[in-house]
């Protein structure tokens, strides 16, 4: 087989890309069901983005990893820029200020600051001598790369992204060899700091989405009805699920975003505990295949960045699902390659683009 296919195509990890193409018709199969039965308006059309940006993936694991390395600080800057440009030009959609329309199409720069804040930080600590990396300067540079764009995606106001793009930053610098300590340490810091932010620096609407995760039986009908009416919508799944069409508190239109945020309780009720959990499953091989890729890596910014970016896709899942569950307070962080809209599903196929290049260049073995 490895002498009829051509080399490039060879080198692809298509056991990764028939998982993740596995993932993404599933999401079309449940946007069908919560249309009640329908292709339009989300199946179709996510569909069409889907394979669309999936090609657009193949083709960056083409792109060396040198070209990543040299371009990782430039792009930080840009969508810097572009942050400032949204806070000043920036158009206004329910609610929050996040996009910047162009005329011909509406970026969102916060998202692409979730992998750039990962190259930007691996790009530095290749930089940085590793005898370095212990003493205080190879930590406050890291941190004001990581505290700018965060501080302007906050001014939006978009919690969820300003959290993803920390937690991105921050896997960064722990597996560069920032010591634990200075972990404890921020982490205690940040205990003592939550009730001021809740009290003083969050919106009105954030602070009540917190307190609801508190105690989501104090506004069932308000503030806590969307996560109330979640709850409901998986327990009542059970093992199997309702079946394929049947769901009730979606198709009743119970379920506020049953398509976007809430998407897994959409599916849940119909393909119940065993549809869930095969889910995971194939989100964690896709995550656990980045992972080799950057045990694999020869340098230190592969390495880095491999990691980096299996983490962001490991944080979506994993806020996502916390957040549908009760687990975690409503931050708006959908289901990637699931939920409809573009945003996150061009991130996590921008990070397993990059991921394949990286695999790519340090992949010893050809195999179809």
């Amino acid at each position: 087989m490895n002498r009829i296919v051509p080399e490039p195509l060879a080198k692809l990890p298509w056991m990764v890309i028939l998982l993740v193409v596995a993932i993404g018709c599933f999401g079309q199969v449940v946007l069908y069901s919560a249309a009640g039965g329908s292709l339009h308006p989300w199946a179709l059309s996510q569909g069409i983005r889907f394979f669309v940006l999936l090609a657009g993936a193949i083709g960056l694991s083409y792109v060396p990893e040198g070209v990543w390395k040299a371009g990782s600080l430039p792009t930080y800057a840009i969508l810097v820029v572009s942050l400032l440009a949204v806070e000043l030009l920036g158009k206004v959609s329910g609610g929050s200020q996040r996009w910047l329309d162009l005329g011909f199409i509406r970026l969102q720069p916060s998202e692409f600051m979730k992998p750039a804040i990962v190259l930007a930080c691996a790009k530095f600590y290749d930089m940085l001598p590793p005898n370095e990396t212990r003493r205080f300067g190879a930590v406050w540079p890291a941190a004001m790369l990581i505290g700018v764009p965060a501080a302007l995606v906050m001014l939006q106001p978009d919690l969820g992204t300003a959290l993803m793009i920390c937690a991105g930053g921050a896997t960064v610098m722990f597996l560069a060899g920032i010591p634990l300590r200075l972990f404890v340490g921020g982490a205690i810091g940040a205990a003592v700091a939550i009730p001021l932010a809740i009290n003083f620096a969050l919106h009105d609407y954030q602070r009540n989405r917190i307190l609801i995760f508190l105690d989501p039986e104090s506004d069932p009908l308000g503030t806590g009805y969307h996560i109330s009416q979640s709850k409901i919508a998986i327990g009542s799944g059970g093992i199997w699920g309702k079946g394929f069409l049947q769901g009730t508190q979606s198709h009743l239109d119970y379920l506020p975003e049953g398509h976007t945020d809430f998407v897994f309780a959409t599916m849940a009720e119909e393909w119940g505990l065993v549809g869930g959990c095969l889910l995971i499953l194939a989100f964690l091989l896709v995550i656990r295949w980045g992972i080799e890729v950057g045990q694999r890596a020869q340098t230190r910014f592969g390495r880095l960045t491999a990691a980096g970016l299996s983490t962001t896709i490991f944080f979506y899942v994993a806020i996502n699902l916390m957040m549908v569950m009760g687990l975690a307070p409503v931050v708006g962080i959908p289901l990637p390659l699931v939920s409809f809209g573009s945003s996150a599903q061009m991130t996590v196929l921008l990070c397993l683009g990059i991921l394949m290049s990286i695999d790519r260049q340090n992949r010893k073995t050809v195999g179809w």
